[in-house]
């Protein structure tokens, strides 16, 4: 296991085309819920210059408008350029109902033990949840970093602190570890397009800079522990004088960002999506639980890091394989922190949705749900109050067998 090394992640701004495509998913399947909690839907988006391809399949009682879904979306996220907006890009749609499903008006709050264990997953998948001691978040700081970051180009261009941006932009953070601790920043990366319709485009690349670094890096920097330093290798970098980035540059699909919606590849990920899919998808909600779980392990004090693994079957109600890896930090052995975990959590597909209240969290919270995770990550967001799967409420009861 390696004690000292150096470690990046990057994260991308809401208005990056890939980005772009998991909000149109996500608000997609806000929208089906919002109508019909029990409908199933898988929903994934590609875009390009001037053009939005939405494929949907569902089973539900909603009636949802995509395409002025995603040109809703797409105003929102701030693109008004000539080669790609809300207004003027083509938006083509493939929509196939789903055969009818038996259990699909399945309310799990009214299941009963035995009964939850009879809902059965549809796909096979292996999922990771991970928490380590490095950030408040119990995020590796890394990403944790690279996602403030990138927030904060979306807030300097919405409060127009820096006019010339355009909603496309990325960031890169690379932290420095000694006996797997964080040390040192090494380097900051920022990449932001600029628009070429505004004023402030005409900006020299060192005025950018200078600005990048007053109205992004400093206030991110001033409540951080760890701070750049003088040898913190500074990459501040605009594509102003090329193009204004988004779909009319590089083009956009969902699902194409699962290591920045984790642990940005400090830990293992699922290869599946999770933007796009309603709750009785287990490759989505089964990521979700597994954070729950390794979060309330590091914070119950169990282990500095810790990673779950579920890996589910077809045809199963719950994970054939649950692993627990402590990386060395656990103050008892693996095995029995995973006894504990196996005991103390709920990983079945109908268990989860109860749990978590997936189905209702669209029409409960304002603006939709699923949506507000599409950019940023799906874990860790303080940003968003307490998600259902970041709470630490099974801290006592693990810290009471142990303690």
């Amino acid at each position: 296991m390696k004690k000292d090394f150096m470690f990046t992640s990057e994260s991308v701004t809401e208005g990056h085309p890939d980005k772009l495509c998991d909000r149109i998913a996500d608000t997609i399947v806000d929208r089906f819920l919002q109508q019909d909690p029990y409908s199933r839907i898988i929903t994934e988006c590609a875009v390009s210059t001037s053009i939005v391809f939405i494929s949907a399949r569902f089973e539900s009682s909603a009636t949802i408008d995509l395409t002025a879904t995603a040109r809703k979306v797409i105003e929102q996220v701030g693109y008004t350029q000539p080669d790609f907006n809300s207004k003027t890009s083509s938006i083509i749609t493939s929509s196939r109902e789903l055969p009818s499903h038996n259990n699909r008006l399945l309310d799990e709050k009214s299941l009963s033990d035995d009964e939850l264990e009879q809902v059965l997953v549809k796909t096979q998948v292996t999922v990771f949840g991970f928490a380590c001691q490095q950030t408040d978040a119990l995020l590796p700081m890394p990403i944790w970093l690279a996602h403030q970051l990138a927030r904060r180009i979306d807030v300097a261009r919405k409060l127009k602190l820096l006019p010339s941006l355009s909603p496309d932009g990325k960031t890169q953070v690379g932290i420095e570890y000694r006996d797997r601790k964080p040390y040192r920043i090494h380097s900051i990366t920022i990449v932001a397009s600029q628009d070429h319709g505004s004023n402030a485009s005409s900006l020299t690349p060192q005025q950018f800079q200078d600005a990048i670094q007053e109205t992004v890096i400093d206030p991110i920097f001033q409540n951080e522990i760890l701070k750049p330093d003088d040898q913190t290798r500074m990459l501040i970098d605009s594509n102003g004088s090329v193009d204004v980035g988004g779909p009319a540059v590089h083009s956009g699909l969902t699902g194409r960002k699962t290591a920045i919606d984790t642990y940005g590849e400090y830990a293992r990920h699922s290869g599946a999506a999770l933007s796009g899919k309603d709750p009785s998808r287990i490759d989505r909600i089964g990521a979700y639980a597994a954070r729950y779980a390794a979060k309330n392990v590091v914070a119950a004090g169990l282990a500095d890091e810790c990673e779950i693994q579920l890996s589910y079957s077809i045809g199963l109600a719950r994970p054939v394989s649950i692993q627990v890896e402590t990386f060395g930090t656990g103050v008892i052995p693996d095995e029995k922190i995973k006894a504990l975990v196996e005991q103390h959590f709920e990983f079945r597909l109908a268990g989860i949705i109860r749990q978590f209240n997936l189905r209702f969290l669209p029409v409960t919270v304002r603006g939709g749900f699923y949506n507000k995770l599409a950019a940023y990550g799906h874990v860790g967001r303080l940003d968003l109050g307490m998600l259902p799967w970041e709470e630490t409420d099974k801290v006592p009861v693990l810290q009471s067998i142990i303690y």
